[in-house]
C-alpha cells in the first residue's frame, strides 16, 4: 500500500522553516454544535492504558501487550450528551489530526496520544524514539491514514466506541467515496451548520507547516497546534487574525501569515516542479511515520500526496495508484516535481515506494520508519535496482 521499511539506519528529526502568506477575512456567524457517540458509552468508555511511556521505555513499549483503548471517559461523557452516529452519517474529524486504523484496535499504550480528543500528536512521537517502535504500525499495514482537523467524513460502520469511516478528498481505489478506516468515534463531531459554511463562506487554509489555534485575536491563549492543509470556515478577521469556525462549534483565532484565505473550491496558482521541491523541503529531518498525511510524520505516499495538496493539486493517497495517474516520463527527461516509484527488484512487481524528483539525481521523499525526510541521490538510493517509472503532474 505504502512504503515498507527498507532499512535499520539511525533517524534524525528536526524543525522545518517556516512560510507565510498574508490573507483576508469574510462574516461571522454562530455555528451549532451536534456531537456524535454511541449513546451510554460514558459508563462504559474507559482508557485501560497508562500514561505515555517514557523515550527510554518506548522501544520495549512497541512489543508489550496490546489492548483495544476506546476514549476517555470525560470524552465519552460529553459526547453521549448529543446524538450518536449511525451507518451513512456525515460528520467531521474535532481533532487537530486523526489517525485511522486498519480495525478497531490493538493498540499499544504508547499510541494513547492519538487516540484522545484532543490529541497530541508530538507527545505520540516522542513515545517512538526507536525504530521498532515505529515500525510496529506498518506490520500487517495496522494504521490506514489520517485526516486533519475539520475533514469530512461519512461513517460505514459502528463497533463500540469504534467508527469506520471512508476521508473524503484522499482518492483510493479501495472506495469511491474516500479513504477508508477505523478511529475512535469521540474524534468526530456531526454538526450542520459547520457543512452549510463550508458550503458558503471563505476558508482558511493552513500553509504553514504548522500554526496555532487560539481564543483571542492576539493570538493569545492556545489551544491546539494544526497542520499544513488543514482547511476551515471563514468567520471575520483582523489586521492579524483570521477567526475560523471548528466543526465542534467553537471558533478560534489563527496567524493571518499562516493561512491563505480562498473561496470554497478555489486553488492557488499552479506550482512550478521547483515550487513543489520547494514545499517537500520545509519537512527536511521530520521522522517517518506510517499512514502520516500531516506535518506530525509523514509516509512515503502521504508526503507526496501532502505537498501537491498544498499546492491544490489532488493526487491519490498511495504509492500504487500514483504511478498509473498523471503522466508517464521517462527517465531520461525527469523534472523537478516528477514523482518516482519503486518495486521490486529490476523494477517489477507491485509499487511500493514513492518520491519527488529533486533535480539533479536526486530524490525528495520520506523513506521509511528508521529514517526521516531527505534528499539522497537516486542512484545510490536504489541500490536493489528497484525504479520502476515516474509519472508527471503538472
Amino acid at each position: 500500500m505504502r512504503v515498507h521499511p527498507r532499512s535499520h539506519v539511525g533517524a534524525t528529526t528536526g524543525p522545518a522553516s517556516a512560510a507565510r502568506n498574508r490573507p483576508v477575512g469574510a462574516p461571522s456567524a454562530a455555528p451549532r454544535r451536534r456531537v456524535a457517540l454511541a449513546a451510554g458509552l460514558a459508563a462504559a468508555a474507559t482508557f485501560v492504558v497508562p500514561a505515555a511511556a517514557p523515550a527510554s521505555a518506548a522501544g520495549s513499549a512497541a512489543t508489550a501487550a496490546t489492548t483495544t483503548a476506546t476514549p476517555s471517559a470525560s470524552s465519552a461523557a460529553a459526547a453521549a450528551r448529543g446524538h450518536a452516529l449511525a451507518v451513512g452519517d456525515v460528520a467531521y474529524v474535532d481533532v487537530a489530526v486523526a489517525t485511522l486504523w486498519s480495525s478497531p484496535g490493538p493498540t499499544r499504550r504508547i499510541d494513547r496520544p492519538s487516540l484522545s480528543n484532543p490529541v497530541d500528536l508530538r507527545a505520540w512521537n516522542a513515545n517512538m524514539p526507536t525504530t521498532a517502535s515505529r515500525a510496529w504500525l506498518s506490520e500487517g499495514s495496522r494504521l490506514e491514514t489520517q485526516a486533519t482537523l475539520g475533514t469530512r467524513v461519512q461513517v460505514t460502520q459502528v463497533d463500540g466506541a469504534w467508527v469506520k469511516v471512508v476521508v473524503s478528498g484522499q482518492s483510493t481505489p479501495r472506495d469511491a467515496r474516500g479513504y477508508p478506516g477505523w478511529l475512535p468515534a469521540a474524534q468526530l463531531v456531526e454538526n450542520d451548520a459547520y457543512a452549510a459554511r463550508l458550503r458558503r463562506t471563505l476558508h482558511a487554509v493552513v500553509t504553514d507547516e504548522t500554526t496555532w489555534l487560539a481564543t483571542r485575536a492576539s493570538l493569545r491563549g492556545r489551544t491546539t497546534e494544526v497542520s499544513i492543509n488543514t482547511e476551515l470556515p471563514v468567520l471575520g478577521r483582523t489586521r492579524g487574525a483570521v477567526r475560523v469556525a471548528l466543526p465542534d462549534g467553537a471558533s478560534r483565532w489563527v496567524d493571518a501569515r499562516d493561512v491563505a484565505v480562498r473561496a470554497a473550491g478555489a486553488k492557488p496558482a499552479r506550482p512550478t516542479g521547483a515550487q513543489i521541491v520547494a514545499t517537500g523541503s520545509r519537512f527536511l529531518g521530520l521522522r517517518y511515520l506510517w499512514a502520516g498525511v500531516s506535518a506530525f510524520g509523514f509516509d512515503c505516499s502521504g508526503f507526496t500526496s501532502t505537498v501537491f495538496k498544498a499546492h491544490g493539486i489532488a493526487i491519490p493517497r498511495d504509492a500504487g495508484p500514483q504511478s498509473t495517474a498523471g503522466r508517464a516520463v521517462a527517465r531520461a527527461d525527469l523534472r523537478p516535481g516528477d514523482l518516482v516509484f519503486f518495486a521490486g527488484p529490476g523494477g517489477t512487481g507491485r509499487v511500493h515506494h514513492v518520491a519527488i524528483y529533486a533535480g539533479g539525481g536526486r530524490i525528495l521523499h520520506s523513506p521509511n520508519s528508521a529514517r526521516s525526510v531527505e534528499i539522497v541521490d537516486l542512484r545510490a538510493f536504489d541500490v536493489n535496482r528497484e525504479y520502476s517509472g515516474a509519472r508527471r503532474y503538472l
